[in-house]
């Protein structure tokens, strides 16, 4: 299977994907921390928004809602989930804001789909600049020096008459800024099973190395992958959430 081809051709499919995660504790957490942090403001850009799980309970909280996404299927499903958002087809690496933004998140550890030092840099960057004085960027992130390649997550939902399983594992070679992110879907029913497999080139960095790419724009708070509860990093674990208010 192609490249990002889950987000095009299998973009039906994700949500089943994403069926173990509470949209709405993550989206409830960041809005926690935007509350604390942020200036106040509820004018919300996520990147790399997906189907618009999350929108959904920004828009629930009384945000005015945009999204942004690489693949048009994604943002089809987003704009039947949500109508009364704005969608934008557009790469987080290179976007040109028609206005600026209290909060911009990133979910799902998507900020890694910048796939390069340099693309994350010039995300960073776009960021920055389409963020209001005082706004926060918010999304989560992997360190590359704890990735155990071993380690995987898999779950399984029955839909339609059929059971999909899925897994998803992150790679890392042990040197340098590539990983990949592995992405397996099984389809049985009672006549057949298929079976897709999809990598994704992602940049790997150790939260010391991001943290230095952007400092230069925000003051920077890293808290334990809580979304629940607000936790300062404690230097050891390899899920962090980012906080990064403008300078």
């Amino acid at each position: 299977m192609s490249d990002n081809a889950l987000y095009t051709d299998l973009s039906g499919y994700y949500d089943l994907l994403c069926a173990d995660i509470s949209y709405q504790a993550q989206s409830h957490g960041v809005h926690r921390l935007n509350q604390i942090f942020g200036n106040g403001g509820k004018q919300l850009l996520d990147l790399a928004c997906g189907t618009g799980p999350h929108i959904q309970h920004f828009y629930g909280q009384g945000y005015e809602c945009t999204g942004l996404d690489i693949n048009q299927p994604m943002l089809d499903l987003a704009q039947q989930r949500c109508p009364e958002a704005h969608f934008q087809l557009g790469n987080m690496c290179a976007f040109e804001a028609p206005q600026t933004y209290d909060l911009i998140t990133c979910f799902l550890y998507s900020i890694h789909y910048s796939g390069d030092r340099q693309s994350l840099q010039s995300c960073i960057q776009s960021v920055h600049k389409a963020l209001k004085t005082g706004g926060v960027f918010c999304f989560n992130s992997v360190d590359k020096n704890h990735i155990d390649n071993r380690l995987s997550a898999k779950h399984s939902v029955e839909h339609d008459g059929s059971v999909f399983s899925f897994g998803s594992s992150w790679y890392y070679h042990g040197e340098g800024e590539k990983q990949t992110l592995k992405l397996s879907i099984e389809k049985t029913d009672a006549e057949k099973t298929q079976r897709w497999t999809d990598e994704h080139p992602m940049v790997a960095l150790s939260f010391i190395a991001l943290q230095t790419l952007l400092s230069p724009y925000f003051d920077v708070h890293i808290f334990e992958h809580e979304y629940e509860k607000i936790v300062s990093w404690n230097a050891l674990s390899g899920n962090a959430i980012f906080l990064c208010v403008k300078k």
